[in-house]
């Protein structure tokens, strides 16, 4: 049996999967760890993969070769665009999954991935000599050498499990933890923190009372995350159902508090601000009478249901009690009670962009060890990790992404430049470049880049270009088509626009808000036989269309990424003592020490960096 690697992967979550199939195809030998084979890439928590912010970076995963989208695509049961009634930047896709098909699906295209191998088993310690990893040992007493280790542990780093004053160890509830390796992290120098994320109670659906829910369905017209056409959207979804909390219910929640792990001291752990536990909300938002609950099935072939907005570790015959008090729940039987559950985080700021740690060389850290939460950052970091091992491994430089590029750049350079005091999520707010980062055109943005590394193929970078080229030419079109008042004036008079007095391009019609492609292709016969010359599918004519309505917008934000490059194109040596510059503020020069900095456009970005700091530090080091 081999036991040398180029790369060895410990985890086998969404960070953990991505890492290891991303080097592989590459090019590195891989060799990917992980306590159980049956939970590749497990929904430990909601069976869902999207939402506001997280869709755009499943979009770009995909467009950089990566597989969550596809394998979302092929396990959906039920697909929202989310934001649709607003602009596009904030349009968010997001699918129901089916949990148990979404890691079988995982676990098939990693046993059929060349150069990658896997082994069940715990890491227990890594090998480190000279500051620089050289591969791990085992529970089980096996050595593995390798030239990088991947770190991927979710919170299976000395996860403590809480349900009501009962405790068990573990990494999620029926999983043991991972002892060793956050000591020796310490002992080498790391900071180690404390984070808590929390679960519902699992419902079983036979017990509930459809029938006294409001279903939510699914689009009308699913879309999907993956760029290939091959991939098709789901076509027979499930419903999800709404249900609703009340006063009795509150009421029953707090007679548990004081056995709450969470009020009574024995979680010192941080908690998630936009996932709250349903007792933390009770806290938080005491005047409310009422809170909106979320009834996801958890796959086609199960009754078993996730309570979206339950979170909950109070003592199971307090959850019990509370959810038999909700309109439909009241026969309800459970499978498990929800629990929390407290794990060993790392402090990003401990790392490079590149995801490399800062005092282990060959060392990366990816997911929630990382301070993160949500199964769509871990997969973009996980992504990210095994593309710069590999690049280190092959003496390339690291591949980093831009935050005018990808919010898979925003989301790591937040990690690493400003660090976490609660575990991060990603929301469009944390862009502020949302317009050019829209999922649409994530693969306008990213494939190339992934193509040139090698991890997206021949055939997806066709199908890019060839979406460009229909783009392009029917952007020509539209611009250099004129249309006249009476061919035109009529549809505007009924739905509310203003007629036109004089020809007009066709550009200035599909401007107006009211106005839609779609809509004109049946008013315009010139237009729609455009469209059906070049095979312009629903993407590309909305791709269209976005480019017009916010070309001013975009245009705007692309000229300020443009003027503020020229900081990120300056840059710092990783040795460079900060304390040498005198006029800067003493606690810039502590931050600047501490982050050390790659270039002086994250410099600019530490809190408590000032613009007069950075103005020093622009005449510095541009000279």
């Amino acid at each position: 049996m081999t036991t040398n690697y180029d790369i060895i992967v410990i985890g086998g979550g969404h960070a953990g999967c991505e890492a290891s199939r991303a080097a592989a195809i590459m090019g590195s030998k891989v060799l990917l760890i992980t306590m159980d084979m049956t939970k590749f890439a497990n929904m430990s928590c909601n069976p869902a993969v999207g939402g506001v912010a997280k869709g755009q970076i499943v979009r770009e995963i995909d467009a950089l070769g990566g597989m969550m989208g596809i394998i979302t695509d092929r396990s959906t049961i039920q697909f929202r665009m989310l934001n649709r009634s607003k602009g596009a930047a904030m349009w968010s896709p997001r699918a129901q999954c089916d949990k148990e098909l979404f890691s079988r699906l995982w676990r098939r295209e990693l046993e059929h991935t060349d150069n990658l191998s896997l082994w069940q088993d715990n890491v227990t310690e890594l090998i480190i000599e000279n500051d620089t990893v050289k591969g791990v040992k085992t529970q089980l007493g096996m050595t593995f050498k390798s030239k990088a280790v991947i770190l991927t542990a979710g919170t299976f780093l000395e996860g403590l499990i809480h349900v009501g004053r009962s405790q068990a160890r573990g990494g999620r509830l029926g999983d043991m933890a991972s002892y060793g390796l956050s000591a020796q992290l310490a002992d080498a120098g790391f900071e180690v923190g404390r984070m808590k994320t929390g679960t519902p109670a699992r419902i079983d659906g036979r017990s509930v009372n459809f029938e006294k829910l409001s279903p939510q369905q699914g689009d009308e017209r699913p879309e999907k995350f993956s760029f290939l056409p091959e991939i098709e959207p789901v076509r027979e979804q499930l419903p999800c159902y709404l249900a609703y909390t009340s006063p009795q219910v509150h009421e029953t929640l707090r007679s548990g508090f004081a056995d709450s792990p969470l009020f009574n001291g024995t979680i010192a752990g941080i908690g998630p601000r936009y996932c709250p536990s349903i007792e933390d909300k009770l806290r938080t938002f005491a005047d409310k009478e009422q809170h909106q609950l979320f009834l996801e099935p958890e796959g086609r072939d199960t009754t078993e249901y996730y309570l979206n907005g339950f979170s909950s570790s109070l003592p199971w015959q307090v959850q019990f009690a509370a959810l038999s008090q909700i309109e439909g729940f009241e026969n309800i039987s459970l499978f498990r009670p929800g629990y929390a559950i407290e794990y060993d985080y790392f402090p990003p700021t401990q790392l490079y962009h590149s995801l490399e740690t800062k005092l282990i060389g060959g060392l990366y850290f990816a997911g929630q060890v990382n301070g993160t939460t949500g199964y769509e950052e871990a997969a973009a970091q996980g992504l990210m990790a095994g593309i710069n091992a590999h690049r280190a491994i092959d003496g390339q430089e690291a591949m980093i992404l831009r935050r005018d590029e990808a919010y898979i750049g925003v989301l790591i350079d937040d990690l690493v430049t400003k660090g976490v005091d609660e575990p991060y999520r990603m929301f469009t707010s944390r862009a502020e470049y949302r317009i050019l980062l829209r999922g649409d055109n994530a693969d306008m943005r990213l494939t190339k880049k992934g193509y040139e590394i090698g991890l997206a193929d021949e055939h997806r970078m066709n199908i890019a270009r060839q979406k460009e080229q229909k783009i392009t030419e029917l952007q020509s079109f539209i611009k250099d088509y004129g249309i006249a008042p009476e061919e035109i004036n009529g549809y505007l008079e009924s739905i509310g626009s203003s007629i036109l007095t004089q020809k007009r391009k066709l550009t200035d019609l599909i401007s107006r808000t009211e106005i839609t492609l779609e809509n004109l292709t049946k008013i315009i016969p010139a237009l729609k036989e455009a469209i059906d010359k070049n095979s312009c599918d629903r993407e590309i004519t909305e791709e269209v269309e976005i480019q017009i309505k916010y070309s001013g917008y975009i245009d705007r934000e692309r000229l300020i990424a443009e003027r503020l490059e020229r900081l990120e194109n300056i840059k710092i040596r990783k040795d460079f003592d900060f304390d040498t510059l005198q006029s800067i503020t003493i606690e810039a020069r502590q931050k600047l020490n501490r982050i050390k900095p790659a270039t002086l456009g994250q410099a600019s970005r530490i809190p408590g960096v000032s613009p007069a700091d950075v103005n020093i530090l622009l005449v510095y080091f541009a000279r």
